[in-house]
């Protein structure tokens, strides 16, 4: 590969890993058996309008996807102002705050982190002076070809203030440092591997681009004749924005007085979206890719249903992101749906569970079994992964003691047998259950009286997308960019069985 006339060896690099909530003495905090996604991203261009305060609205409705840290970077067509720091948006952007940001163009961002460090010199927008002028990113995803290009930088004299991706874009842009700022951001693009969104605002032009192959999403939407970009459009639902289209794969869109310009600064690539965009990630009013988030979990439940039916009483999800799929598994079933897990919705985001005994108690403070609904029960409950098992067992036990007669699981994925490293929160695979045990072998340590998961087949088909839109190397271990032998001996190291 040519970065900026020097040949470059690009050595992948599994970023993201071990990030879920490791106590000192090595066991994991309640409530890391899912998936944590990386960020959310925002952008409008609107003379006229209070960008601040509706890019805040925007960011309310993206905070499922980055609950550490949030920020809103505006401007006023030459002048640049930010507001950002650790927390949820409700925390970090109160009414005052975001009042003081005037201007007619905005880019905001809601974090959870996989690459870099939980710390507010790594919150986003990340807002940078160069010599051509002032810039603020906000970035989704993860760079497989990152560290190269930062020992790259920093060879040639490069000083980093944070550890993310987000800021080797940065560096890249103002080495580059041509006149036309938005072919020096293709160019800049154009260097960099793996999975990414980014809304980048200059003083004068908005502008969002999506990886080659797709694989996090982004799209265009029209707020009163002003455009906007969002990683998901229940963002626009909120602002009420009306949706456009999906941002293509290796486009990049410039928003400026002139309207809107496209151009693309890679070559057009098989679309590669992940596909727990669908299982878990998105917000199920969200719709990508003309697909509508809900429909398609409760899609995924149906198959579910069909391919393993099994004798019960009611079917439960696990609060929230199984419900749409538990109400698909009860359709087909025949089944009533019964609410019999309550989530308690006011569990701060960052609970510290001091000794083994009170985190023991953690899955209890976030769900409860409701009693009078599950005593005597044969039930099938419903969730959208199994990642370690560990929240998994708590949930199967708290059924169990609520008088349950019966617990049957149902998982509406495969197995995930695979670490991902384009921006995902996963540990190495010897803590990826699927990996090395096998679903019978699962049941018995989840301690349930059957389960099942969704096969790949029955997830791609329920989609309704074509089987190779999607990335699911989670699960077939079939990555879209391949890493190398060392890295490939990392990610799959496994425990004996």
């Amino acid at each position: 590969m040519k970065f900026i006339g020097k040949e470059v060896k690009v050595r992948r690099n599994p970023l993201g890993m071990e990030r879920c909530g490791r106590m000192q003495d090595g066991t994991l905090e309640v409530g890391c058996d899912k998936f944590k996604e990386e960020c959310g991203v925002f952008g409008i261009y609107a003379p006229g309008h209070n960008v601040a305060q509706i890019t805040h609205y925007a960011l309310y409705a993206l905070q499922h996807r980055g609950q550490e840290s949030a920020g809103i970077a505006v401007s006023n067509g030459g002048k640049m102002d930010i507001e950002k720091g650790m927390g949820l948006v409700s925390e970090v952007l109160n009414g005052q705050k975001t009042r003081r940001l005037t201007g007619h163009m905005a880019v905001g961002h809601v974090r959870y982190s996989t690459m870099g460090s939980s710390s507010l010199v790594n919150a986003q927008p990340l807002m940078i002076r160069y010599s051509k002028g002032c810039l603020a990113i906000s970035h989704n995803g993860n760079l497989v070809n990152g560290r190269e290009i930062r020992d790259n930088l920093g060879e040639g004299g490069a000083i980093f203030q944070t550890t993310t991706d987000s800021e080797i874009v940065a560096h890249l842009i103002a080495r580059l440092g041509g006149d036309i700022v938005e072919d020096t951001i293709s160019q800049a693009l154009a260097h960099l591997e793996g999975a990414f969104t980014f809304v980048i605002m200059t003083e004068d032009k908005l502008i969002g681009a999506r990886d080659p192959h797709g694989i996090r999403p982004l799209s265009l939407g029209l707020l009163d004749g002003c455009y906007v970009l969002a990683s998901e459009t229940c963002a626009f639902d909120t602002i009420g924005a009306e949706f456009i289209r999906d941002i293509d794969p290796g486009e990049m869109v410039v928003i400026d007085n002139q309207g809107l310009h496209t151009r693309r600064f890679a070559p057009e690539k098989p679309l590669a979206l992940c596909i727990f965009e669908f299982i878990y990630f998105a917000r199920p009013d969200s719709n990508i890719h003309g697909q509508n988030v809900h429909l398609v979990r409760r899609e995924l439940g149906k198959q579910l249903a069909r391919e393993y039916p099994v004798e019960a009483d009611i079917v439960t999800g696990v609060p929230d992101s199984s419900i749409s799929a538990a109400s698909g598994v009860a359709e087909e079933m025949g089944l009533p749906y019964e609410m019999g897990l309550i989530k308690n919705r006011y569990i701060g985001r960052t609970f510290i569970q001091p000794s083994q005994e009170i985190r023991d108690l953690g899955v209890k403070l976030k769900l409860n079994a409701v009693k009078k609904v599950v005593k005597g029960k044969r039930i099938v409950l419903v969730d959208d992964s199994i990642v370690r098992g560990t929240t998994s067992k708590q949930i199967v036990q708290m059924l169990r003691k609520a008088g349950a007669t019966e617990v049957h699981v149902r998982i509406s994925s495969p197995p995930v047998i695979s670490p991902c490293f384009y921006g995902i929160d996963t540990s190495s695979t010897k803590e990826l259950l699927g990996a090395f045990k096998t679903v019978e072998e699962i049941k018995n340590i989840i301690k349930a009286d059957s389960l099942g998961y969704l096969s790949i087949e029955g997830l791609v088909s329920s989609v309704g997308l074509s089987r190779d839109s999607f990335c699911k190397a989670c699960f077939d271990k079939e990555y879209i960019v391949q890493p190398t032998s060392g890295l490939k001996k990392k990610l799959f190291e496994t425990t004996k069985r």
